[in-house]
């Protein structure tokens, strides 16, 4: 088993008191199996993709990635994680807009020591970026920032790639065109996905289903 979600508790504190986000929550991934986590706005789904990602901590339960338990590691042990080990794509593109999009796609990989120039290569050309190499983010479509991010995201070659609204700022058929390229990728390099969505066409791409409600599964 790739990840292993057990008894996941976050609870936030509001103006108006203690807001239990997530209420013991269990999940499970294989290598290779896609996994959409859907349900209302406020019902967990982003929470939970952060805790897996190491971008914070639960108040209770364990997140373990093969034979690491991710809530238990510091702040610099999480950050070495989503190096190389955990890939997260954002709805928000998150480029580093004085860098080349050939830079932006290295860069997260260079942090891992995981750079692969021949594979890097192989991400920009699948992706429709190979004219688009000497370019800076500002000069690029939102499809095509958007590509730069999946193949930056992909350029270490994660365990586990975790998407929060992949495809939620392009059009329609510009998303399709960008989750096409995503699954194949993904696949090809028998990485685990969790992918946050409202679309239920999306959703039905994916072999599995996670529904939540109220911060439990539904």
């Amino acid at each position: 088993m790739l990840l292993t979600v057990e008894n996941i508790h976050k609870t936030y504190q509001t103006a108006d008191g203690p807001f239990a986000v997530l209420r013991g929550i269990g999940m499970h991934l294989s290598a290779g199996e896609t996994l959409a986590l859907t349900g209302e706005s406020g019902s967990g789904k982003s929470t939970l993709l952060h805790l897996i990602g190491g971008l914070d901590t639960p108040d209770q339960g364990h997140i373990h990635l093969q034979d690491q338990d991710i809530a238990a590691l510091d702040d610099n042990g999480r950050a070495g994680l989503r190096r190389g080990t955990v890939g997260v794509v954002f709805q928000q593109f998150n480029l580093i807009p004085s860098l080349r999009v050939v830079d932006n796609i290295a860069f997260q990989a260079r942090l891992a020591d995981q750079y692969d120039p021949t594979w890097a290569a192989t991400l920009a050309d699948r992706m429709g970026l190979t004219e688009q190499l000497n370019k800076y983010p500002e000069q690029l479509s939102g499809g095509q920032q958007q590509r730069v991010a999946i193949a930056r995201t992909l350029a270490p070659k994660p365990k586990l790639v975790l998407a929060d609204e992949p495809t939620g700022n392009l059009d329609e058929a510009t998303a399709a065109i960008v989750m096409d390229l995503m699954m194949e990728l993904v696949a090809e390099t028998n990485a685990g996905l969790l992918m946050v969505t409202h679309s239920e066409n999306l959703a039905g791409r994916l072999s599995r289903r996670l529904h939540l409600r109220a911060g439990q599964v539904a």
